[in-house]
């Protein structure tokens, strides 16, 4: 699935065609019980038949034009459907539809195929990486989610539909994060790879009626000189940031390491300095399982296989793997050619569906000569053929060079719909990447990408969970009690809002301290719809 430049659409929201659905989707709820259902319906379709005659004629000849009116029959199609499934009736609210994908269920209920695969609708695929099997031709996301989210996102954020961080998410989310918790005690100890998690059996213990994890074992992959504490950040511009790789210096044994090119964050590389199980009752009370989905079915094979609800989530859940493009050039996006204010796009063409401009991060950087654009570019990427295709150690390299082609080829073919003035001779200029003033990277051509950040998130825990239509019902939920002393957290949980986004995590995981501790009360964890 494809788009030029001019179907390609702005994710920030435009405020009058919000004013124009609130004000839609207001008159509904406000008249709806005062009519029976079908009456309602009937004067629906007669104010939509005539709502598309007339933007059919005026949309023919104005882009801007077209795109309001897809926008507006989308929204009428929503109407009806939350008339014909009765949604607000229904104590499932939009969960009642996820056994549908959006699209199916949007024409269902009377959207024109044009509105259908329009940009708009199309960019909400994109930004959830909707595409089973990473294979554009396979939009898939459940209905009620995809609804909860865009009207969430539309009419309760605050201020914007995006905000954008002022530094890295790993920097000004997690490391405070990271430094609250320590303050408070807590005791973090790194380069551990959970291997398995061993369950009880049921009645094992006269304490429990239920199972519980009994072990916890874990691959150490390394150790920290003198038995000290790892101290995991790096102060940048007198900030607290999470660097790209170890600091070597405080491993026992980390120049070997380094020189061999040990990647602790790989699922491929399997290399160990020992082993560690944690056992129930001398090391641990309660756990929190929060790897990501895509290794779940790896560490807790115990738990996937001792539940039938579990088991169902693992055989029909799916994630896919995504990649991203970071440039840093010398021009801003106005001497590149774009025409409009800093903007964040999806809809776009594959490889890179998804551009957000990031002037913000300017400031930031340490660069030799100066900055002027920071873009960041993402999409789906196709996932293996066959298991067999993902074997071997080399599998992430192997991807990693699949998304250093795929920078090219956008570069040199598609980023002149975008920046016209970063072409030349039809191929994209390569001087004007920022580059280092030494090595490999400052050389002229394609060869200069190596000078910008690219990646293949293929990892298990890298993966991203789709919410692919009748397996939302089959997520665990952090409130779920068929194990003792377990609980779960990720953005592939129940918890809510059951799509990959910061919103689901963070949702999640206040579920989960919730399970364990009572706090904080159900109804604080803004979000969930508590009963």
């Amino acid at each position: 699935m494809s788009a030029d430049v001019c179907d390609a659409v702005p994710v920030d929201g435009d405020l009058q065609v919000q004013q124009h659905i609130r004000a839609a989707l207001d008159e509904v709820v406000r008249l709806m019980p005062r009519f029976p259902g079908e009456v309602i319906l009937q004067f629906h379709a007669a104010i939509a038949t005539a709502a598309r005659a007339q933007l059919e004629s005026l949309t023919r000849s104005d882009t801007g034009l077209r795109r309001l009116g897809e926008i507006i029959d989308l929204v009428l199609a929503v109407i009806r459907g939350i008339l014909r499934f009765r949604l607000t009736l229904d104590p499932r609210g939009f969960d009642a539809i996820d056994d549908y994908d959006c699209r199916e269920w949007l024409m269902l209920n009377g959207a024109s195929e044009r509105s259908a695969n329009s940009a708009f609708l199309r960019a909400l695929y994109d930004l959830a990486f909707a595409y089973e099997d990473g294979d554009v031709t396979r939009p898939r996301i459940a209905a009620g989610q995809s609804l909860r989210g865009a009207l969430r996102a539309f009419f309760t954020y605050r201020g914007a539909f995006f905000w954008k961080m002022q530094a890295g998410m790993g920097d000004v989310v997690f490391a405070p994060l990271y430094e609250v918790l320590k303050k408070r005690g807590v005791k973090f100890e790194y380069f551990h790879r959970l291997t398995n998690l061993g369950l009880a059996e049921p009645g094992s213990n006269h304490d429990s009626d239920g199972a519980r994890v009994e072990t916890l074992e874990f691959d150490v992959q390394a150790n920290i000189r003198g038995g000290a504490e790892y101290q995991p950040l790096v102060m940048v511009r007198d900030l607290p940031c999470w660097p790209a790789e170890p600091d070597w210096t405080q491993l026992t044994d980390g120049a070997r390491q380094k020189r061999e090119g040990w990647q602790f964050e790989s699922h491929w590389d399997q290399r160990k300095c020992g082993s560690r199980t944690l056992t129930v009752g001398e090391d641990f009370d309660f756990v929190v399982l929060a790897v990501g989905g895509g290794a779940v079915p790896i560490v807790a094979k115990e738990l996937v296989e001792s539940d039938a609800r579990w088991r169902q989530w693992a055989q029909k859940a799916k994630s896919v793997p995504t990649q991203a493009l970071q440039l840093w050039l010398k021009s801003d996006i106005h001497q590149l050619g774009w025409k409009g204010p800093s903007t964040n796009i999806s809809g776009y063409v594959e490889p890179f569906d998804t551009w957000a401009d990031m002037p913000q991060l300017i400031a930031e950087e340490s660069f030799p000569e100066p900055v002027k654009t920071v873009a960041y570019f993402c999409s789906v990427l196709p996932d293996s053929p066959s298991p067999k295709a993902a074997e071997g150690s080399d599998y992430p390299e192997r991807r990693r060079a699949e998304v250093r082609a795929n920078a090219i080829g956008f570069l040199n073919d598609h980023i002149h719909e975008l920046w016209p003035d970063a072409v030349k001779g039809g191929r994209f200029r390569w001087d004007l990447l920022v580059a280092p003033t030494r090595g490999p990277a400052r050389s002229q051509g394609e060869s200069r990408i190596d000078s910008q950040f690219w990646t293949a998130n293929v990892d298990p825990t890298s993966r991203y969970c789709l919410s692919l239509p009748g397996t939302l019902k089959l997520r665990p939920s952090p409130l779920d009690q068929r194990f003792d002393n377990l609980t779960v957290a990720g953005d592939w949980t129940a918890c809510g809002f059951n799509e990959g986004c910061v919103e689901a995590a963070v949702m999640s995981g206040r579920l989960a301290s919730h399970a364990l501790s009572q706090s904080p009360p159900l109804e604080e964890i803004i979000g969930f719809d508590h009963p």
